[in-house]
């Protein structure tokens, strides 16, 4: 379906629920089982490292080993799904990463693993996310007419995989084996190949020019530069991701061990969480006339994530502000990406996409490296409430572009609109 087509029917009235839309419903699933996955990676892969000997030395380089590739290649894959379709990048992907999976749980049942083989498997399970990632904003157009509340239903997915993941990783290394656990991954990548598969007959927009490499990223290049409202928040979002996203979780979840203990801290993360949920489900009900003015608002309540560990708030409170906090970040979520998907031309989408993703997650891992440093010389407390001010001001920032202020809900309506609140 055309975004002509799907405007066409917008203007005659609501849009059905994604759920009537048997390809939203397969898209859902697959999308659900990758997260699953990935939430399920890191504890899994954590037990592996650890119970081979090789420390949490070994940890940090095996997670450096995924994310690189993820960092490096993103932005080919942006291309490469353009130019093949998002569909066929993401069942491709998915097939790499479910073998790299069987791969590794073969290894740590047969062999004495290496570190090396372990980081290998990872940088290409990595390299295979970097063309699994920018594909997903090009397909949510076309498996659902509301994309508002297809992105709302991601994201309560997004959240509960996140929950869940963790704790069945958990389970299957207690109560089975750590490399039953990569099984099982294996498994939900598989599913996801499946469940995206039958997705083969949408009627994506592909490249079919011969133009090398280079020329296809310098065309998403300028079809990213040339929208002020686009590269303004991805300016703005990597500020947020050195100074805020960066300390936030590695120094707060160190001070909340310490003021609440490892149990205490558990229920915050899932009051975050629920949060998350809760911010998902607001985010179909809520159809603001200008949508990044209403999460760029909405975001500011993410300021007390790092806020409550600094200044030591009692247990309630921060669980409160737990889930306000997630609230806030997951109705941006579905904001940000319902603008990006109604804005931008489905040839050229999974290419901007892929610029996003880029600019939003370079710059984490290094605000996660200078966390450290910069808690032993100022304190993790006065870091956090750092990260708190310039969360306040990101937001200002952001709500000071005019570009972003006046973007409407949809791209035929006049950006200079006024009258209706946010």
């Amino acid at each position: 379906m055309t975004m002509d087509e799907v405007t066409a029917r917008r203007e005659k009235g609501a849009p059905p629920s994604p759920w009537r839309s048997s390809r939203f419903r397969l898209f859902f699933t697959a999308r659900s089982t990758s997260l699953l996955a990935d939430g399920m990676l890191m504890v899994s892969l954590t037990t592996a490292v650890l119970g081979a000997g090789y420390g949490a030395a070994g940890v940090g380089y095996a997670l450096a080993a995924w994310m690189a590739p993820i960092v490096l290649l993103v932005l080919f894959g942006g291309v490469l799904a353009d130019r093949f379709t998002p569909q066929v990048m993401m069942v491709g992907a998915d097939v790499v990463r479910m073998a790299a999976m069987l791969a590794l749980a073969v290894l740590l049942i047969a062999t004495d693993v290496r570190l090396w083989q372990i980081m290998a498997l990872l940088a290409l399970s990595g390299a295979a996310t970097a063309m699994f990632q920018p594909g997903l904003a090009s397909l949510v157009p076309q498996v659902a007419e509301d994309i508002q509340r297809a992105n709302a239903l991601l994201r309560v997915s997004e959240a509960i995989c996140t929950l869940l993941g963790p704790g069945l990783a958990g389970l299957l290394v207690a109560y089975w084996d750590v490399a039953g656990s990569f099984v099982v991954i294996a498994a939900a990548y598989a599913l996801s190949a499946l469940g995206l598969a039958p997705l083969r007959s949408l009627g994506t927009a592909r490249d079919e020019s011969d133009d090398p490499m280079w020329h296809r990223l310098a065309t998403g290049w300028h079809e990213f530069r040339s929208r002020g409202w686009l590269w303004g928040v991805i300016a703005v979002w990597a500020v947020y991701g050195l100074f805020v996203f960066g300390p936030a979780l590695p120094l707060g979840a160190a001070l909340l061990t310490e003021q609440h203990g490892a149990t205490g801290y558990g229920w915050i993360a899932s009051a975050d969480g629920a949060g998350t949920v809760i911010g998902g489900l607001l985010g179909m009900r809520v159809r603001p006339r200008r949508p990044l003015v209403a999460g760029a608002c909405a975001m500011f309540f993410f300021t007390l994530n790092p806020l409550a560990p600094a200044l030591g708030w009692s247990f309630t409170v921060t669980a409160l502000t737990g889930v306000v906090a997630g609230c806030g970040f997951a109705f941006w979520g579905v904001m940000w990406a319902t603008s990006v998907q109604s804005h931008i031309p489905l040839a050229v989408l999974s290419r901007v996409s892929a610029y996003d993703v880029a600019g939003s997650i370079m710059v984490i891992p290094l605000g996660r490296a200078l966390a450290g440093p910069a808690a032993d010389s100022f304190g993790a407390d006065r870091v956090l409430l750092f990260s708190s001010v310039v969360g306040i001001v990101c937001m200002g920032v952001m709500l000071s572009v005019p570009a972003i202020r006046a973007l409407g809900r949809t791209p035929e309506e006049p950006t200079g609109r006024t009258g209706a609140a946010a």
